[in-house]
């Protein structure tokens, strides 16, 4: 039993499904093992980024695959990490990526870039003012992130409320992210009208994420309701995100923030397994909900 969209079959798909560009977690094993379980698997590049460490995380997916590495894939960037690095840019575009995602900015001449590259253009997105400027500066696939997402982002609206609004508002393929770590969550999303789904959380359990192990059992002990949002993090590393775009991480018991991204989904995270087995499972769980409850249209 599997699922689709129109969406994931044009992109050559065997499943609606992309892993989040996650910044000290997914890197090309992770990328890897997506891509090879139907998926779009993508490397992420997050505050720390520098195109050495990327080159080394594409060369671990390349490595991983045939024929000079598994396709689809895809590269993320922030934006400000970007204009700060141009470099990063150059290396990300220099091995054709299917899609480069580049996010957390307001400027977009990195789209004809990526059109050049023959890569899809994709950017995150948290209302439908954002969601309207990207898509007239022609990205091509949005990604409606909710505030129950992980890491950075502007919590303004909730994932299913800020899709629907999106949906709406657009013509391009709309992914969406935020609080999607079961096959309930993705067949809800689905539902709705997602060309596919963007999970993070989910995978940074995963045995090919480059979580750190301790950091792994925290989020597997963690509850949905033990995350925050703070900026304390970045301003201690000296990183420069805004104030609007916090990060959202796990709290401890007695609610001290703790350096550990994780979105309002983490409660149904509670087993490290390989990426393959995550990604079939919440498939196969959504295509059967949503046979189950298919209602009748009169």
């Amino acid at each position: 039993m599997s699922i689709s969209t129109p969406w994931s079959r044009r992109m050559g798909l065997a499943l609606p499904i992309v892993n989040a560009p996650m910044g000290g977690a997914a890197g090309g094993r992770l990328a890897a093992a997506v891509t090879a379980a139907g998926g779009l698997g993508m490397i992420g590049m997050g505050s720390a980024a520098t195109p050495e460490a990327l080159a080394t995380e594409l060369a671990e997916l390349f490595e991983l695959g045939p024929l000079g590495g598994p396709r689809p894939f895809g590269i993320g960037l922030v934006h400000w990490v970007m204009t700060d690095n141009p470099a990063l840019l150059d290396t990300a575009l220099a091995v054709a990526p299917t899609a480069l995602s580049v996010s957390f900015g307001d400027e977009f001449s990195w789209v004809c870039r990526a059109h050049d590259a023959g890569a899809l253009a994709v950017t995150q997105v948290a209302d439908v003012d954002a969601a309207r400027r990207a898509a007239g500066a022609g990205v091509d696939v949005l990604v409606a992130r909710g505030a129950e997402g992980g890491g950075h982002g502007e919590p303004r609206i909730g994932t299913l409320p800020l899709l629907a609004e999106v949906l709406d508002a657009v013509d391009v393929p709309v992914l969406a992210a935020g609080g999607v770590s079961t096959g309930r969550a993705l067949a809800a999303v689905l539902a709705a009208g997602a060309a596919g789904a963007w999970l993070g959380t989910v995978l940074t359990t995963c045995a090919e994420a480059l979580t750190r192990p301790g950091d792994r059992d925290l989020l597997l002990g963690a509850g949905s309701a033990q995350t925050a949002l703070t900026a304390e993090f970045d301003v201690a590393a000296g990183y420069r995100w805004p104030a609007s775009q916090p990060e959202r991480v796990l709290i401890d018991a007695a609610g001290t923030a703790l350096p550990v991204n994780a979105g309002q989904g983490v409660g149904s995270v509670r087993s490290s397994r390989p990426a393959a087995e995550v990604v079939a499972s919440l498939a196969e769980d959504a295509a059967a909900l949503l046979r189950r409850v298919g209602a009748e249209v009169l």
